[in-house]
């Protein structure tokens, strides 16, 4: 009978080789990752991503790009742009031309399994089958994902709850209202638990009401953790939900940054202001342009060289006082038309006394 000295040392022993062999793979794979230039905390992470179709149309150029986890990112550009062809690539729909592909660590060419696991995706169309009703739809998405009924029942009511959609879970789809349909594509996409979740054009046809309540759902799933990419035409909905942004043009990542310092790139800043009294439509106010939307409510253009704290000086002097305050919700607009169509011209500013800038004057 070994003695206890000798029992422990044994056991010691043994648990420093495991702590060392332990130690030895955590140090291999830190060097991999850092070799390699992954991050093992990013959601998704595509180096030198191309893409050329048969007919020679070169869709990706190389890209780029990096989303962190619990990121709530923003893919923008026209069309034509490259953004559905990525997305593509990513969910392994279209294959690609070169490069690499990452999905929370996951190699998209070694393990395109582990990637389709860790991604949810609604894309633009509604493609739900408008014969089903909610509650069948979710099950039969869990089962492609290899959940057990067990499990697909209970993550199927914790999504539909989620999404508001429990009371509707027995209707046809085909009655549901838009805004409902796209909630239930939301949570099909979720019904496996995803880590990541792709949102392609998710407020599509749906009214700003409706489109205003998503957005709160979806900065909801974001909160608990899901990492969102989203691609979207309302540039306003990306200024509003994401904190960071990419803008593809041609294949290409033109800019890619925190939102707030993608919007400093413009040369001015124009703000809404709403005024307590009335005032006369036609004042001046020197170094910024200003177009009067009614008597109680103008437009402001401050240039770069100027601040908004001296346009308060000047309506202080001139004894107006002010209501409240906003930001335009066409900044990042004007920014995107800045960076993929820097030939188009600027619009001319509106005419002093139009119906646009004196709404009063044209209903009397």
């Amino acid at each position: 009978m070994a003695s206890p000295t000798r029992r422990g040392a044994k056991k010691g022993r043994g648990s420093t080789k495991r702590q060392g062999r332990d130690q030895s793979d955590k140090a291999t794979f830190l060097c991999r990752a850092r070799a390699a230039q992954w991050s093992p905390v990013d959601a998704l992470s595509l180096k030198g991503l191309a893409k050329v179709y048969p007919n020679g149309v070169e869709a990706l150029k190389g890209i780029d790009l990096t989303v962190r986890e619990g990121e709530f990112y923003a893919l923008l550009g026209p069309n034509g742009a490259g953004k559905t062809t990525a997305i593509g690539i990513i969910t392994t729909l279209v294959n690609k031309t070169a490069g690499k592909v990452r999905v929370y660590g996951h190699d998209l060419d070694t393990n395109p399994a582990a990637v389709k696991r860790c991604i949810g995706v609604t894309p633009q169309e509604v493609n739900l089958n408008m014969f089903e009703r909610p509650m069948p739809t979710m099950m039969h998405q869990a089962g492609y994902f290899g959940l057990t009924p067990r499990q697909a029942r209970r993550n199927a009511e914790k999504c539909l709850r989620a999404v508001r959609l429990w009371d509707e879970r027995n209707m046809l789809t085909r009655t549901l209202s838009g805004g409902m349909k796209r909630r239930l594509m939301i949570a099909r996409a979720m019904v496996h638990e995803p880590k990541l979740l792709i949102l392609d054009e998710p407020t599509a046809g749906v009214d700003i009401e409706i489109r205003r309540s998503m957005w709160d759902l979806l900065q909801e799933i974001n909160e608990r953790g899901v990492t969102i990419i989203l691609t979207t035409h309302y540039l306003e909905e990306a200024e509003h939900l994401c904190r960071r942004i990419a803008i593809l043009d041609r294949g290409e990542i033109v800019v890619e940054d925190r939102m707030e310092q993608v919007l400093r790139q413009l040369p001015e800043q124009h703000f809404v202001i709403s005024l307590q009294q009335a005032a006369s439509p036609g004042q001046k106010f020197a170094g910024f342009q200003v177009h009067w939307r009614s008597r109680y409510e103008m437009e402001v253009e401050v240039p770069a060289t100027r601040s908004l704290n001296e346009f308060f000086e000047l309506l202080n002097a001139a004894g107006i006082q002010v209501l409240s305050i906003r930001h335009k919700t066409n900044r990042l607009e004007e920014l995107f038309v800045r960076l993929t169509m820097p030939d188009l011209p600027k619009l001319p500013d509106r005419e002093p006394g139009s119906a646009l800038e004196q709404p009063d004057a044209a209903k009397a």
